[in-house]
């Protein structure tokens, strides 16, 4: 497809359902290949601080499906770029959002006992240690990011690293989380959630797909299309997991569940009922699928994902 705009070719009709073999598949592959590398990325626990480096590796290699490093190996894949490349991209952003998961499990934040099954980084070591792994991660994040091994051109690693912050800073994730902190009693409508959803979660995975194009040096029109999918995508990720907070059991969940309701939390699914929720679950996926249509079968996969969270947050 060419810089001056996006023509989409005849493919066959979509069937997310006969894809989720090979979703399944991808996001295994995916998992065992960025956890290789943030092996060989985390610095080891040796040394007489060590235990800050325990605790690092104790919170990334606690679990977790990799979405956000799977949306940017597969985003990369759409437009040729080596794998390499794009699995250090996919490291950064998997310590990057581990570090937010640490710092969301604090006392003075969510002060959650669970994550992915298991006891919280600062439940497993002590709050001081957890901030200073959540610190150390998310540093961690920018220095993958600025090396010459992430890509050999400088204004692409600057673009990388600029995009990652704004996507993490006060104006998104970290906004988001400030939303959320003040939101209990303040009764906001779906939009407000909505906005909140879209800084706390949302930003991430819009830095994820579209890392691709930035590291294939795309243009506009390729910016645009995983834009709109990765807008679809985490709003129907976000009610997904309200939903199974809701329906959910602690062992699917793999953390505490029924929270947001004993907080006073607003989510879209106490706002609009279990029933709306899941009907719009299913119609942004259909729109981040339809973003895709120009990649053809090249992006089935990623359009499989977003069907995928139907079953999780069913």
């Amino acid at each position: 497809m060419g810089e001056s705009g996006l023509v989409p070719p005849p493919v066959a009709t979509f069937d997310p359902v006969t894809t989720y073999p090979g979703l399944k598949a991808a996001l295994s592959a995916c998992a065992g290949d960025v956890e290789t590398v943030l092996e060989e990325l985390l610095p080891k626990s040796g040394a007489a601080h060590g235990r800050v480096h325990e605790a690092m590796r104790y919170a990334i290699f606690a679990g977790g499906k990799r979405l956000r490093p799977f949306l940017i190996l597969e985003s990369a894949a759409l437009f040729g770029v080596p794998r390499r490349r794009a699995l250090r991209t996919a490291a950064a952003i998997e310590t990057l959002h581990t570090y937010s998961l640490v710092h969301d499990d604090l006392p003075a934040m969510d002060d959650d006992d669970l994550r992915r099954g298991q006891p919280t980084t600062h439940r497993r070591f002590d709050e001081a240690t957890a901030i200073l792994a959540g610190d150390a991660l998310l540093t961690l994040a920018f220095e993958i990011l600025a090396a010459p091994e992430t890509h050999p051109a400088g204004e692409v690693r600057a673009q990388l690293v600029a995009r990652l912050a704004q996507a993490a800073g006060s104006d998104g994730m970290i906004g988001g989380q400030m939303l959320d902190i003040e939101a209990p009693g303040q009764n906001p409508g779906a939009p407000e959630v909505m906005d909140l959803q879209r800084r706390k979660t949302g930003a991430l995975f819009t830095f994820s797909c579209l890392a691709g194009p930035v590291l294939a040096e795309r243009g506009a029109a390729d910016l645009a299309a995983l834009e709109a999918y990765a807008e679809a995508f985490g709003l129907a990720f976000q009610i997904a997991d309200d939903l199974l907070d809701v329906l959910g059991a602690v062992e699917t969940a793999g953390k505490a569940v029924g929270k947001d309701q004993a907080l006073g939390k607003a989510t879209l699914v106490s706002l609009w009922g279990v029933e709306r929720a899941q009907a719009e679950v299913r119609r942004l996926a259909e729109a981040a699928s339809a973003a895709l249509a120009p990649y053809g079968a090249a992006a089935d996969v990623m359009r499989a994902l977003p069907f995928y969270l139907l079953d999780r947050g069913a």
